[in-house]
């Protein structure tokens, strides 16, 4: 049965029938819009023990519901929430987002900490580890930490993998991604952007990888296999592979993600930030957040009923989208054609194709914002779960004026349940921005095996001058990434290769050679630039399976264009064969012989 906890229409109820509580708490200003009964709204007028009360049974809900179908955003009005003595700590689950409605970070001040745990797989607490802690975001809030009473766990912690997003952040205290209370704390992550840490040190500790963008720290602890910076005041020096440190003092071109505030008048919009070249630090640090603001009155707001042909009719009226947190069974795509098109997911809402359709389709035009979604494949195959541009339309130069950009859009195929797609994303469009993207072929789950949740790549970028940051892509079959593009650049990638090939001879690029690259940048591609840049193998079928190599480039390429690269075979006591080249036939081999240890090339070709 589904479970609501709260319900926001012009009253704002919290049921947590699971412990016998139901609150009340008066009317809500009639500006608010209807966000559907999983959005819950707080300000500072509720009693604190309400707002305590509401956020930990989404806890308790979403903490273990790995794949379940629940999805919660937790919005909070402008306005301070806890003190030093009585602070508000509450913990993040999955498929939960955390956000201030403040146009800017310092409009939501929580006084306390929201913060994520490691999940204990083994009886008794044991065998603790933050690797599956994805699905989960915090944005667009300041927190003072004040953490009294919690022993080992006194500071902001937020240890998680991918699909975990911390934007426009400001936190004032002791920051950790690493959960070290509960050992042995593995982790791998991990995305921020637009955030600033002020008054200690973040703590990289057991993350494995981690990408960090335009941001402000005091003092970044550690590195272990691939820590990447772009545009980070404060960030450690370039060092790579001793210790390896990846560091860009700019980003080229960015646009962050587009947001939902609540103005003076207590009405409701949704901010679309403005396009930055060569940038440094937060948006905001230095007053308000360049760019402009579009009335909650211009949005189609989507439930989970709604029909992809009610919600098409809606785009066609000229109305952008916002997608509210729960499960969409979609039997044709959402089509997105009007330029400038805003699609914002609040709470992680899935869209699941039921009809061998991709779940959306973009025209290739300007200024197409899309924006925390979840893609998850369907029982019958689609070939591609969201397509950003058609292959046939000629060039535009608006499109670099105005760059669409794809901010925490994630893919999955199986997990949940079984399901299949030929490709999980296709950039057809030019000048587009990937601002987060995971995408992954599940490895554990419902519905998981070779010939079970097939797909064959992750992501095929076709478009000219397309950058990528923090690009996360896993398990595919073939090429997890290939790279058709002139004048592309991904700055981090983190990969792992398929666990499950059955035997060699089931995975191999062609005759005589083993395996598939993770990243293949086309033979005719004459200009792309890759920094910070890692492949893991773990073949756990208990035959050696090779891959060739781990990046398969050019070698007309100008030099020096992939920088930092690696490649890492994992957990040698399971794992087999490995991967004999990092990049082409440069860089040595990563296996049994030398586990969990980087293989480097600093600069090819």
């Amino acid at each position: 049965m589904r479970r609501a906890l709260a319900s926001v229409v012009t009253l704002f109820a919290v049921a947590v029938a699971s412990i016998g509580i139901v609150t009340t708490v008066h009317a809500a200003p009639p500006a608010k819009p209807d966000l559907g009964p999983n959005v819950l709204i707080f300000n500072p007028s509720m009693p604190q023990s309400v707002i305590q009360t509401a956020v930990n049974a989404v806890a308790t809900q979403q903490v273990p519901n790995q794949f379940g179908t629940q999805r919660y955003a937790l919005l909070f009005e402008p306005g301070t929430y806890g003190t030093a003595t009585n602070p508000l700590n509450f913990q993040v689950g999955y498929y939960t987002s955390v956000a201030g409605l403040g146009q800017s970070p310092s409009d939501v001040v929580i006084n306390g900490s929201v913060f994520v745990r490691n999940q204990c797989l083994g009886p008794d607490g044991t065998n603790c580890i933050a690797l599956v802690n994805f699905w989960r975001s915090l944005s667009n809030l300041t927190i003072n930490v004040h953490t009294p009473g919690f022993g080992c766990y006194n500071g902001e912690f937020w240890p998680v993998s991918q699909a975990s997003p911390m934007r426009r952040v400001h936190v004032n205290g002791f920051t950790t991604l690493m959960d070290y209370c509960t050992p042995p704390s593995f982790a791998s992550g991990g995305f921020i952007a637009d955030s600033a840490f002020d008054g200690s040190v973040v703590v990289n500790g057991s993350q494995q990888q981690w990408f960090t963008r335009n941001s402000r720290v005091d003092v970044w602890t550690n590195a272990v296999w691939n820590q990447v910076f772009s545009g980070v005041t404060g960030a450690p020096q370039q060092s790579f592979p001793n210790p390896t440190f990846t560091t860009l003092a700019t980003s080229p071109v960015t646009r962050e993600a587009p947001y939902l505030y609540e103005d003076a008048t207590g009405a409701f919009n949704v901010f679309l930030p403005g396009v930055q070249h060569d940038s440094s630090g937060t948006t905001w640090s230095a007053g308000a957040t360049p760019g402009t603001s579009l009335p909650i009155d211009q949005f189609f707001i989507a439930n989970p009923d709604d029909s992809a042909a009610t919600i098409n009719s809606a785009v066609q009226r000229g109305k952008n989208l916002i997608l509210t947190p729960g499960v969409y069974h979609l039997d044709q795509s959402i089509d997105i054609q009007r330029p400038d098109s805003v699609v914002l997911g609040l709470g992680f809402p899935t869209l699941v194709p039921t009809a061998g359709n991709p779940a959306m389709t973009v025209a290739r035009a300007k200024g197409m914002l899309i924006s925390g979604i979840l893609f998850d494949a369907g029982s019958t195959s689609s070939p591609v779960l969201l397509q950003v541009g058609t292959a046939d339309r000629p060039r535009s130069d608006l499109e670099a004026d105005d760059p669409s950009v794809l901010s925490d859009v994630f893919f999955r195929v199986g997990g949940a349940a079984a399901g299949s797609a030929t490709t999980a994303l296709v950039v057809n469009s030019d000048n587009v921005i990937l601002d987060d993207i995971w995408a992954w072929r599940a490895d554990h789950g419902t519905g998981v095996g070779w010939t079970v949740n097939t797909s064959d790549t992750g992501v095929i970028v076709n478009g000219d001058d397309v950058t990528a940051y923090g690009l996360f892509v896993e398990h595919f079959q073939k090429y997890e990434v290939i790279w058709n593009g002139n004048g592309g650049t991904d700055v981090f990638f983190q990969n792992e290769m398929p666990y499950d090939p059955p035997s060699q001879a089931a995975w191999m690029e062609a005759p005589g050679v083993d395996g598939y690259a993770a990243f293949k940048v086309a033979d005719g591609v004459t200009s792309f630039h890759g920094f910070g840049m890692g492949s893991y193998s773990f073949f756990n079928q208990g035959v050696d399976i090779f891959a060739e190599r781990a990046f398969e480039v050019p070698t007309s390429l100008p030099a020096g264009s992939l920088q930092d690269l690696l490649t890492i075979f994992l957990d040698p006591s399971h794992g087999k064969g490995g991967i004999l080249h990092v990049v082409n036939e440069s860089g040595g081999s990563s296996t049994v012989a030398n586990p969990d240890t980087p293989v480097t090339v600093v600069s090819y070709p």
